[in-house]
């Protein structure tokens, strides 16, 4: 038999107060962790204050995310570029 229990006057069993806690936390961790909606805008990022085009390539390249090695490969390719003009900048003002 079930466990009965008299709530606001009416009785009810265990497997539906079971059922219903197990409802509302399984659909409450849902909508906690599904996440915001795609309707809404994407934060913007912040401008870059970048002292030559180089140096904002870099940084551009350094923010996106690396999904194949080629893109690895490309920014390594960008940072030694970025740092060779800074080297010839240090050395004229030497």
């Amino acid at each position: 038999m079930v466990q009965m229990y008299s709530i606001a006057g009416q009785k009810i069993g265990s497997h539906y107060l079971a059922m219903g806690v197990l409802s509302a936390l399984f659909g409450g961790t849902y909508f906690a962790v599904s996440g915001p909606s795609p309707a809404k805008k994407a934060a913007q990022t912040p401008p870059i204050n970048a002292s030559s085009p180089d140096e904002e390539d870099f940084i551009k390249c350094d923010s996106e995310p690396n999904s194949s090695s080629a893109s690895a490969v490309a920014n390594i390719f960008a940072l030694r570029k970025f740092l060779d003009s800074a080297d010839k900048g240090e050395k004229t003002k030497q």
